[in-house]
């Protein structure tokens, strides 16, 4: 698979996010061992860029990679968060020093790393300073325990005040052909800084699949059943986003999914999404999304789709994004 850099950093045109196979969907019945048997497909088809974090399972996905990649470590950029947890008693969002120390111990611990590639802080804490955060991250990266840094959901003025005390390789927002809210004001800064957007959800929670026509087919439990664009009436509205993207797929032989995931990439090489999945064979349907090239025409006519009807979160969620 081709490459991209995240400010530096060299990772596989598309990624893997792994917090499905521990967190929030629709469970299609997976063992642990086929979650490992798709991380480690993942890694033969070239995909390099694997994207967890501690809170997702309470810690169980971490350590579910670290078990995939274990005797392949060398093979693959490792990216986790920290700051949705506290190790030191605070309620709520804790990004001080003393808990990114705690955090970073307890990954690399699940992880079985003795370093992690991309070190995010997960959601901007707005207690605590964002350059007294980066200043602890800094001197995990001069120790050698991370490699990178990256931010979450940040907006551009804290983007601007962590690069300014050290160099951050990549911001990660949700970003795609229903959410596109990085494009206005996050996407200039971060090229005009030199880091890369990785898009969470690029398929859009797994709409954007075309597979998801009401809520019949999910869990009690799944997360989107909750989710103001799934709900209210909002998903029966965004079905005009999908069906556009269906004949766009007809047209050049390809499933919806991949081409959301080939718009993405079309927007620029500093794009680097991760979609995730926990079977084999979506995870090769998405990394043959890299091959797919749309023509001007086509990305013209998904660039002019409508907004999505509904917020991406909900309200107590969205508080925690562009902070």
């Amino acid at each position: 698979m081709q490459t991209t850099s995240l400010g530096g950093l060299d990772v596989s045109r598309i990624g893997l996010g792994v917090m499905g196979m521990s967190d929030f969907y629709t469970s299609n019945g997976a063992s642990e061992e086929d979650h490992v048997r798709t991380i480690r497909r993942a890694l033969d088809l070239g995909v390099t860029h694997l994207d967890t974090a501690e809170v997702y399972g309470g810690g169980a996905n971490e350590a579910l990679v670290g078990r995939a990649v274990a005797g392949r470590r060398d093979e693959v950029v490792l990216a986790t968060k920290f700051g949705l947890v506290s190790h030191t008693g605070r309620s709520g969002a804790d990004s001080t020093p003393a808990n990114v120390r705690l955090a970073v111990e307890g990954s690399l611990r699940r992880l079985g790393a003795d370093h992690i590639d991309l070190y995010y802080q997960h959601r901007v804490d707005p207690g605590t300073p964002i350059q007294d955060t980066v200043g602890a991250l800094a001197d995990l990266v001069a120790e050698g325990k991370v490699r990178h840094i990256g931010l979450s959901e940040a907006s551009p003025a804290t983007i601007r005040r962590a690069h300014a005390v050290h160099p951050v390789a990549a911001v990660q927002s949700e970003y795609s052909l229903w959410t596109r809210d990085p494009e206005a004001e996050v996407l200039p800064v971060l090229r005009e800084l030199g880091i890369g957007l990785v898009p969470y959800a690029p398929l859009g929670h797994g709409f954007l699949t075309g597979n998801i026509r009401s809520l019949d087919g999910l869990d009690s439990d799944d997360w989107r059943r909750t989710n103001p664009r799934f709900t209210g009436g909002n998903l029966e509205r965004n079905l005009r986003i999908v069906d556009e993207v269906r004949a766009v797929a007809v047209e050049v032989g390809a499933t919806p999914s991949q081409v959301a995931l080939a718009w993405l990439l079309a927007q620029g090489e500093d794009i680097n999404p991760i979609p995730g999945t926990r079977r084999v064979e979506r995870l090769e349907e998405n990394v043959a999304a890299a091959r797919i090239r749309l023509t001007p025409d086509q990305v013209g006519r998904l660039n002019n789709l409508p907004p999505a009807s509904g917020e991406r979160h909900a309200h107590h969620d969205m508080a925690a994004v562009d902070r």
